[in-house]
């Protein structure tokens, strides 16, 4: 339960029908399995105590008389498990029959939820037998298993130790509908909505069916736990495939395939802090007063979840290799559409980038290409330029040279080496003491190049920072760090690099040799800003990651911190569950804190960032995503990342 994981289980019992005490039996080993496992909410399909499958047999009082009693065993014999159960039975209220969803924890019975949407088309003749849910049902209880307890639509269950855990039903068709309950029940504040159901399986379903839980939990901003019948329901029209899921804002966390009966029980664990943060973010979420709802609270003992959902080790970049290449393309498209749209209302005669032989300044090249592409006028409109200095290696120089070349674009060299001596001279600075004002004085002097020569051609500065080193504050101030339109504003170091790898993949495709052979000994180079002198053998001195940081783990830290608000202890809790394989807890604490202190204190250079085209969920533009004072301090969060020191 700590940092609002909460692990949920959805089971798909094998059903003998109208066997209720075999049934309860049934569900009573899946509780304690599901219990053993660490879960803390099981759901059991619709009808699951007699079958959904029983046709006028639900008008037999035997029937009737043996659910409750198969209700009462599962009730006892989960007295002592701090599991919650969610179990459909059909119930008698008022002399009617209705299709309800019991919710039990310890022995207790917390309250009973009747079915709203009662469905009579096709395969479906639930109206011949129950009654939807009452509409007034703000007072209703009901009695069974020796308890009186509320009884209607609008409960939450709301546990005491976690309180952004609340918990509501609906049943099978009810999420069906054009405004399912469940709509009602989050706007109320129900942050986890279980769903009991009975959905056969017939060609084409299987999709739809994980569609729909997916957009309805994305819509609700919930986790949503959907448990369907399965194997032991009557086949005489119809088969039922056990087909479970979980969903958690539209993320299919933990799924069974229909007729998988390999795994009749699925686990993993909502975010529920997640959960609220979104809704807390959101201001087009819907609330309500919640005045019809009653909310039946209950406790678990507070533990810490075990982790088994997928937690990405890379969250801007999708595992999925054809997922992965269709980002690529859309921020590529992205990107160029932007550039191509400022350069026509900017009436630009050229597009001005500096060209450094590295991973950022070759993905801006490469965006700049395309929107030339779109607006029809020829690459030669795009002026290219390396400025050699100290540290420029023979390596990336060359690099640069290649790409503009194969590129076909207007190409020039700068070098800059004399006018920064020159520089150094006139504000009384040694070029002996290799210090900020050292390196820095070269960034700056490329940026007035750019600039100058922008002036000189009637053209636009194309800025090649990227979404990293913004983040980090790895800019100098008023020379990289300015532009007059940033394409890579909003793309990690991290997507960069699998950018340029997929654009090197097409340029071999296309035969294109040459150029993918430089984008790839691009790839291969290690990050730099080359600002000190190389190393006797021409290599590069200056390696960026040994001196802020691994990008890996500062993306990460990014990603979850900005995306989802994550603390310090979270955040260092996620990295050794997801990248806990390459780094020490030592490694991971030290450069948390060392992305904490510079995220806040370089928070300056953001306040008056260029503009540049958002691709991404996350973004650090002033004028929109993040705003933040400049003068901040990070000591809150700092704090926390010493106490994990001490623990660790």
């Amino acid at each position: 339960m700590n940092h609002g994981f909460i692990k949920v289980a959805a089971g798909a019992p094998e059903v003998r029908v109208a066997d209720p005490d075999r049934n309860a039996a049934c569900l009573l080993r899946m509780a304690q399995e599901a219990a053993e496992a660490g879960a803390r909410l099981l759901v059991f399909p619709e009808l699951a105590l007699t079958g959904y499958t029983c046709g006028d047999l639900f008008l037999s009082e035997a029937l009737l008389e043996a659910a409750l009693r198969g209700l009462n065993t599962l009730l006892s014999g989960t007295a002592e498990l701090d599991l919650l159960v969610a179990v459909g039975l059909p119930l008698v209220w008022q002399n009617k029959l209705y299709n309800c969803a019991a919710v039990c924890h310890r022995g207790r019975l917390l309250g009973v939820v009747p079915k709203t949407a009662i469905p009579n088309y096709g395969e479906f003749y639930e109206a011949r037998h129950f009654t939807p849910a009452p509409a007034d049902d703000a007072q209703a209880e009901i009695s069974l298993c020796g308890q009186t307890v509320p009884f209607g639509t609008h409960l939450l269950f709301a546990c005491r130790e976690l309180p952004a855990w609340k918990i509501a039903a609906e049943i099978c068709e009810d999420v069906w509908v054009s405004v399912p309950p469940s709509c009602n029940h989050t706007a109320a504040g129900a942050t986890v909505v279980c769903n009991l159901s009975a959905s056969p399986e017939i060609i084409g379903k299987e999709d739809y069916r994980r569609l729909l839980m997916q957009s309805h939990s994305a819509r609700t901003v919930c986790g949503y736990v959907f448990s369907s019948a399965g194997s032991g329901e009557s086949t005489t029209d119809l088969v039922f495939s056990g087909h479970n899921i979980i969903c958690e804002n539209g993320i299919v966390l933990a799924e069974a395939l229909p007729f998988d009966d390999s795994s009749r029980i699925v686990y993993s664990e909502i975010d529920v802090e997640r959960l609220v943060y979104e809704r807390r973010r959101m201001n087009t979420h819907i609330s309500s007063s919640a005045a019809r709802y009653r909310e039946i609270p209950f406790s678990l003992h507070p533990s810490q979840t075990r982790l088994s959902r997928y937690v990405a080790p890379h969250p801007f970049v999708p595992s999925d290799v054809s997922e992965r290449n269709r980002r690529c393309e859309t921020i590529l498209n992205i990107q160029a559409k932007g550039l191509a749209q400022r350069i026509r209302c900017a009436g630009a005669g050229k597009a001005v980038i500096g060209i450094s032989g590295g991973l950022d300044s070759t993905l801006a090249l490469l965006a700049a290409v395309r929107a030339m592409d779109l607006l029809e006028r020829p690459r030669t409109d795009i002026l290219a330029v390396t400025m050699p200095c100290f540290g420029t290696t023979k390596r990336t120089k060359n690099n640069a040279t290649v790409l503009c070349r194969e590129l076909g674009v207007d190409f020039r060299c700068v070098s800059i080496g004399k006018s920064v001596e020159r520089h150094f001279a006139d504000i009384g600075h040694d070029p002996a003491d290799r210090n900020v004002t050292y390196e820095n004085s070269q960034a700056r002097e490329r940026t007035q190049v750019l600039m100058d020569l922008a002036n000189d051609c009637g053209g636009l500065v194309v800025g090649t920072g990227d979404l990293s080193e913004l983040a980090l504050g790895w800019a100098t101030y008023n020379g990289d760090h300015m532009s007059m339109y940033g394409v890579n504003a909003s793309v990690p170091k991290t997507l960069v690099r699998h950018m340029v790898a997929w654009c090197a993949d097409r340029a071999a495709e296309a035969g294109q040799d040459r150029l993918a052979s430089a984008l790839r000994d691009v790839l291969d180079t290690p990050v730099s800003p080359e600002l000190l002198p190389a190393t006797e053998t021409g290599e590069i001195a200056q390696k960026t990651e040994d001196l802020v940081g691994p990008y890996e783990l500062h993306d990460f830290y990014l990603y979850y911190m900005l995306r989802f608000g994550f603390r310090p202890q979270k955040l260092y809790r996620l990295a050794k569950y997801a990248l806990g394989e390459h780094y020490t807890d030592d490694v991971l604490l030290h450069w948390l804190e060392v992305f904490l202190r510079r995220f806040f204190a370089q928070q300056f250079k953001r306040s008056c960032l260029p503009d540049g085209p958002k691709v991404g969920s996350v973004a650090l533009s002033p004028r929109g995503d993040w705003r933040m004072p400049s003068d901040a301090s990070a000591d809150a969060w700092l704090a926390e990342v010493q106490a994990l020191r001490a623990k660790s």
